[in-house]
């Protein structure tokens, strides 16, 4: 975890099996994504933990939370879907498939509608979900070396619920070429982008890069800031329930069709996907 000059820990907001969130001075939270083991993957687990702890925040009245930090444990961010958990979801029965990939979707619209500000930052990884958790993000810094990818499609998935916020974010011209590939892409393209808005200096310790963006934030009133923030869901609105209900079902049913299977297949078996090698799924 990074030292935040200025912010020292106050308490601990919730302790689970696969996240933390502490209270740091200054009424900022900072939730930890803490499965370093898988580079920080989703898993059901995870997904209700974070939805809930959402919850419980964004209930929050703003004087008693001005800003919200999102980090990994360990040297990745976040690897995205845990691709075990997601083979159980396929193989579990279309209806729970599609319960789960609500819950999916459910998060992350919860985090791009939170009341505060929210800022991530990314260091080793953000990949698939990790990189919707940016795109659903304020601000983003980012370690110069990190990597990111919607690689869904490479592995004949889908990059459903987080797509309306990567195209959000970043606008068609450069969502599509990175949705449609898979392509990994380093910090600095994703500076360009607009995904990533800040690199860490050089030499400077991660934490102080990022606890001088905190305090950049916290110049503003914390009513101030969360009404802007709602003016800009209003600007560049989040997507409807709709669009949510669609994109749940798209990656439902992609991960349980036969090229999914085939990819997530290849992908334990160390092998190429049939479509590398002129087959069939």
């Amino acid at each position: 975890m990074t030292t935040l000059p200025g912010f020292p820990q106050e308490s601990v907001f919730f302790a689970g099996g696969t996240i933390r969130v502490e209270v740091l001075a200054r009424s900022v939270a900072r939730l930890v994504l803490n499965r370093p083991q898988v580079r920080n993957a989703f898993n059901a687990r995870m997904i209700q933990e974070i939805t809930q702890v959402l919850g419980e925040l964004a209930a929050l009245p703003a004087p008693r939370l001005r800003l919200l930090v999102l980090e990994g444990e360990g040297t990745v961010f976040c690897a995205g879907a845990d691709l075990g958990y997601m083979k159980e979801q396929a193989a579990a029965g279309p209806d729970r498939n599609l319960e789960n990939a609500r819950e999916l979707a459910r998060m992350f619209a919860d985090l791009a509608a939170f009341p505060a500000p929210v800022l991530s930052f990314v260091r080793g990884a953000a990949i698939g979900g990790g990189l919707g958790l940016a795109a659903c993000s304020d601000f983003v810094l980012a370690d110069p070396m990190a990597v990111f990818a919607t690689s869904e499609v490479t592995l004949g998935l889908v990059p459903a619920v987080i797509g309306p916020y990567v195209v959000r974010r970043l606008g068609l011209a450069h969502a599509a070429p990175l949705m449609l590939t898979g392509r990994r892409i380093l910090a600095r393209e994703a500076l360009a982008s607009g995904l990533v808005q800040r690199l860490v200096e050089p030499g400077e310790p991660p934490g102080q890069t990022l606890a001088r963006a905190m305090e950049e934030f916290l110049g503003a009133g914390p009513e101030a800031a969360r009404a802007t923030r709602e003016l800009l869901r209003r600007v560049a609105p989040l997507p409807g329930s709709g669009l949510q209900e669609a994109t749940a079902q798209v990656i439902a049913a992609a991960r349980a069709s036969q090229e999914g299977q085939a990819g997530l297949r290849a992908y334990f078996d160390r092998a190429a996907p049939p479509w590398l090698l002129g087959e069939e799924a």
